[in-house]
């Protein structure tokens, strides 16, 4: 039997960003027992084309995966849809005409918790492909909040970053992101980690200064309990969300 209100993740981009997101889906949900958990359909399939490489150099298109995984979440039984990569996000809108099931933005949600946060500037850390694309800038540009990116340096010290986690490397990882962090912490009055390996690799930061940041997997797990509360009419979101917690809920 299909589960009522079952959500689908769109994930594999990559799998430990996948699992970062159901990770915080669980803690951030107010339960006293398995049964009350919001119900995940999870497709981490990391065969999908390389997004940047696509975007930016010409490599094969991951839009015919991206709607075949859909295709493949909504035919299961899934009402709603997430993808937890934001450079995906440059196909949201052709994913979102094409779905029966209701999807909700990783870009969107983030952007929404810094305007709720009252911020009339945030720095961005992504990769190269989502600050080429200006999804983040785009859409804080219509919010009325400057946006602070690195330079051509640091930002080249970024992508190292992020690579290295997804080879598996998360001390090699933090090292290179201590650069960008820095940069950012000297320019803006919060950061967006507007990559959703970057948590990962910031997390010991994200625990010192939770109110300097926006995780941007943090804010859809965030969007995918609201979604299900209003279905449910359940209250389940944390809150606080945790000790010292200042970001949004």
């Amino acid at each position: 039997m299909v589960m009522n209100y079952l959500i689908g993740v769109l994930g594999g981009m990559g799998p430990a960003a996948t699992a970062d997101l159901m990770n915080k889906i669980i803690e951030l949900t107010e339960v006293t027992g398995d049964q009350q958990h919001i119900p995940l359909l999870v497709s981490s399939m990391p065969d999908i084309p390389d997004r940047g490489a696509h975007l930016l150099n010409g490599g094969a298109s991951p839009l015919p995966a991206l709607m075949d995984r859909l295709q493949m979440l909504e035919k299961a039984g899934a009402v709603c849809v997430v993808m937890p990569c934001n450079t995906a996000h440059y196909w949201f809108p052709q994913l979102k005409a094409a779905a029966s099931a209701e999807m909700l933005s990783i870009i969107e949600a983030t952007v929404e918790a810094v305007r709720e946060a009252g911020l009339s500037e945030v720095g961005l850390l992504a990769t190269d492909a989502t600050l080429a694309t200006g999804l983040y800038q785009s859409a804080l540009e219509k919010a009325g909040i400057d946006c602070v990116v690195p330079d051509a340096v640091t930002q080249r010290t970024t992508m190292a970053g992020i690579f290295a986690l997804k080879a598996g490397d998360p001390t090699t990882a933090r090292r290179y992101l201590e650069a960008p962090y820095r940069y950012l912490l000297r320019e803006a009055d919060a950061i967006i980690l507007g990559c959703t390996e970057l948590p990962l690799i910031l997390a010991e930061e994200v625990r010192e200064r939770p109110s300097f940041f926006f995780d941007s997997n943090k804010t859809l797990a965030q969007a995918v309990i609201r979604w299900y509360e209003g279905k449910t009419g359940k209250t389940l979101l944390k809150r606080p969300l945790a000790d010292g917690d200042k970001t949004p809920s």
